[in-house]
């Protein structure tokens, strides 16, 4: 009954992490869309504004007044995951989405298993073999590749964009390992609510001026209802979401996921915005992807302790 169970709960947490991958790669063209609207401050202030309250929310339904009280050294922790892997990481993605396209974001957010590999190796958590090198190495020549069009033509802003973007990822990649331990002892809930808190703060008092500066009179209804999507869709349930299925399936399982992301975020961009793609920048994403992939299952570990992570002092 017990391995029924945990049967039941994998294929549980896979499609979870579909879902949450459909969910990022169909709110590419949103959020972009919202950027262009509101600029990214004003989308900043948007999301941080209303995630505590939505966290509140939560915390008030499960627990009542009575929150979990958490040592000094894991609330400490958890402060770093929320101002790093929630306050700077969406601060740099959605400036590199607004510099980017939707299509060019993806790809190099899905770059995180690679950076994922690099924080466990620094950790000493996992040394990287022969292949998962080469992978590294040619997932780098791959960004190179895709991002030669903007770099040829002296496009610094797309460029930058794609730079940032690349930041991004590793955050996340940051958050994604570091957040592993504390959600297995305490939930993804918890993590997630304390961190979002611990980070709305410092990133509203870097939005506000910014948000002050945007006619929120004339954002449309279905403009409205793309930040309703990404704000709630996207940043509360889905990041909970995320949390949970690396909790359950672990990071290296879950992490491959993430590939699927461009192509979802490539087509919705085509049918919506009406993107185009280059034969350069289709194989620079070929080609990135794929050394991604090979650094991810090339030389994979026999078990599974080898992608836990040590304690967060």
């Amino acid at each position: 009954m017990p391995d029924s169970r945990h049967a039941a709960t994998q294929r549980l947490a896979l499609w979870v992490g579909l879902l949450t991958i459909l969910a990022w790669g169909i709110n590419f063209p949103i959020q972009k869309a919202l950027l262009t609207a509101l600029q990214p401050s004003g989308f900043l202030f948007l999301r941080f504004a209303a995630m505590p309250l939505m966290v509140a929310a939560l915390l008030l339904v499960r627990y009542g007044r009575a929150w979990p009280r958490l040592p000094r050294s894991e609330l400490w922790a958890i402060a770093r995951l929320g101002l790093l892997g929630q306050g700077l990481h969406l601060a740099l993605a959605s400036y590199g989405v607004h510099w980017s396209t939707p299509f060019s974001s993806s790809v190099l957010l899905a770059c995180g298993p690679v950076f994922t590999l690099l924080i466990l190796r620094a950790w000493g958590v996992e040394r990287l073999q022969r292949p998962q090198i080469a992978g590294i190495a040619v997932a780098a020549c791959g960004a190179l590749l895709f991002m030669s069009d903007k770099l040829l033509a002296a496009d610094w802003r797309a460029s930058g964009g794609d730079l940032v973007l690349l930041s991004a990822a590793a955050l996340f990649s940051y958050y994604t390992v570091a957040a592993k331990p504390l959600i297995e002892k305490h939930g993804a809930m918890l993590v997630f609510s304390y961190a979002t808190l611990a980070s709305s703060v410092p990133v509203l008092l870097y939005a506000t001026p910014g948000a002050l500066r945007v006619d929120w009179q004339a954002v449309s209804p279905l403009l409205w209802a793309g930040a309703v999507w990404a704000v709630v869709g996207v940043g509360f349930w889905s990041w909970l979401s995320w949390g949970w299925v690396n909790a359950q399936r672990g990071v290296a399982r879950t992490a491959p996921l993430i590939y699927l992301m461009p192509p979802i975020a490539g087509l919705t961009a085509w049918l919506t915005t009406g993107e185009s793609f280059t034969g350069i920048k289709l194989l620079g994403a070929a080609v990135t992807l794929g050394g991604v992939a090979l650094a991810q299952f090339a030389a994979a570990p026999k078990t599974e302790s080898t992608h836990s992570v040590p304690p967060i002092d």
